[in-house]
């Protein structure tokens, strides 16, 4: 469902930005048409191409985004996302460069040369304010900030893409340095330890970031896709039997590993398999940090068992407070501070987690996946698939096997119903 942008949020915004920081703010809608009053270089065509670029730009990048429409003048745009949906940007119009000689003179001739007249240019660039780009990018971070903190919206596409943007400009980063160092490049087993370490401390940052490494590596030492594939599965399985031989309570990740291994043979390129590595790491973190790293509560794991043994069944904070022997409320507050998440949002999770295994291996109705899974009805069910994959289960069970190849003939009639 689409979120209606509350005109006293925005204005609220509006006012602050002005006071705080004395730059202009105002909503720019997907169509590119801005609307704040006294936008005087809205005019401009390529104002206007600039600021819609650049909104497509930051959903890309999954973060705000800086734009320069012309010499001397630059801007920025804050994406509006809710639940998957963009719903278009703040911009916080144009001010003027700091760092370049003159900046208002060279913004004034620009003006000038894109079709104001001299009287026009300078009623535009009049009270404009002068800021570096660092302190542009930092406005923005803040206003973003404090939107999605007020405003309860939330950016689970923006996020992903800001993700996969960061791991791609890691890689081509590592790659470029192994390159400039003129070393023959190996592949740096004894990264693998210091991966499982940072995973085991739950630091995701620090583990994207080794991963990152080891992918640039992998590509350097072996760029053909069928070994890269190989080193990938090898890793997983690495990471797989040092866990459970540290620990024989994580033999459950053995099977969700397959499932991973699954798709990475799937993989059609090097930028899809390392995406699909990233999500796979992404949920052993989760796996590894359910059974026992990263918590250290112990009613937390307590609770955190009894959901994995029955989140396909119909639970409730108070079944898991139960289990835990806390009250809900007290399992609610411990829950949140060691997992961040909520118990709901831990419970979905595990159900859409494993609504994906179904969809890509087998058969089965969107029906039968929404009671096997917990869901209850097939409504329920599709919003919240939706609303954490970014599509529904039909979609995505036709985009797996297209990936893979032909669509499995026991498949071909199901996935109309789902």
């Amino acid at each position: 469902m689409t979120l209606r942008l509350s005109r006293f949020l925005l204005a609220a915004l509006v006012r602050e930005a002005r006071e705080t920081h004395g730059v202009r703010l105002g909503f720019l809608p997907m169509t590119g048409d801005i609307r704040a009053p006294g936008d005087r270089l809205a005019k401009l065509d390529i104002v206007r191409r600039t600021r819609i670029f650049a909104l497509h730009e930051s959903v890309t990048q999954g973060q705000p985004e800086l734009y320069t429409p012309l010499s001397g003048l630059h801007g920025g745009v804050i994406p509006l996302e809710s639940d998957r949906l963009i719903q278009g940007a703040l911009m916080v119009g144009e001010t003027l460069a700091a760092g370049t000689p003159d900046p208002a003179g060279l913004a004034a001739k620009s003006l000038i040369d894109a079709g104001l007249s001299p009287r026009e240019a300078g009623l535009a660039i009049r009270r404009l304010p002068t800021l570096s780009a660092d302190a542009l990018r930092r406005i923005l971070a803040e206003l973003s900030d404090r939107f999605y903190r007020r405003s309860g919206w939330t950016r689970p596409l923006l996020t992903e893409n800001h993700l996969r943007t960061r791991q791609q400009r890691q890689i081509a980063e590592a790659i470029a340095l192994q390159e400039k160092s003129g070393d023959q490049p190996v592949y740096p087993f004894e990264k693998e330890r210091i991966l499982l370490s940072f995973i085991k401390a739950g630091d995701r940052e620090s583990a994207l970031r080794v991963l990152n490494e080891m992918l640039a590596a992998m590509y350097l030492t072996s760029p053909q896709l069928p070994v890269l594939r190989a080193r990938a599965i090898e890793l997983m399985g690495y990471l797989t039997r040092t866990a459970v031989e540290d620990s024989p309570a994580m033999e459950s990740l053995i099977e969700s590993n397959h499932a991973w291994m699954a798709r990475l043979i799937q993989a059609a390129d090097f930028e899809s398999l390392s995406r699909v590595l990233m999500q796979a790491l992404d949920a052993f973190i989760e796996g590894i940090y359910r059974h026992g790293y990263g918590h250290g509560h112990p009613r937390v794991n307590q609770a955190l068992e009894f959901i994995q043994s029955h989140f396909t069944a119909a639970i409730s904070l108070r079944d898991v407070a139960r289990a835990a022997g806390v009250s809900p409320f007290r399992l609610a507050h411990l829950f949140k501070e060691h997992t961040s998440k909520s118990v709901l949002q831990w419970i979905l999770a595990l159900r859409v987690n494993q609504a994906r295994q179904l969809l890509e291996t087998t058969a089965k109705s969107g029906a039968e996946i929404a009671y096997e899974t917990g869901f209850g009805d097939q409504s329920t069910f599709i919003k919240q698939f939706r609303v954490r994959t970014g599509l529904t289960p039909a979609r995505y069970r036709r985009a797996q096997w297209a990936g893979a190849g032909p669509v499995h003939p026991s498949l071909q009639n199901k996935t109309r119903g789902l």
